[in-house]
């Protein structure tokens, strides 16, 4: 399933999710700090939603209340996971 989340409270403007079968195939974030997301990308291609959610989810950025990670978080839960 292919997903497009408007994120709230970071650099990155959206993110753009494919899941197949509860496992992240693709991550996209559109803006922002694009060397450390891209390396986020790299980092849950092929990870289970679950484990994805349980490294990340309450990730902080600087002084942020949130995260690009976090949002990431919080687009798997709007998927239903």
């Amino acid at each position: 399933m292919e997903y497009v989340y408007k994120t709230q409270g970071t650099c990155s403007t959206n993110i753009e999710l494919n899941v197949e079968d509860g496992v992240v195939k693709e991550v996209a974030f559109w803006g922002g700090c694009n060397g450390n997301l891209q390396g986020i990308s790299r980092l849950v291609r092929g990870m289970k939603v679950e484990e994805v959610i349980a490294k990340l989810e309450g990730v902080r950025c600087g002084g942020r209340p949130t995260s690009c990670p976090d949002q990431l978080c919080h687009a798997l839960h709007e998927m239903g996971y």
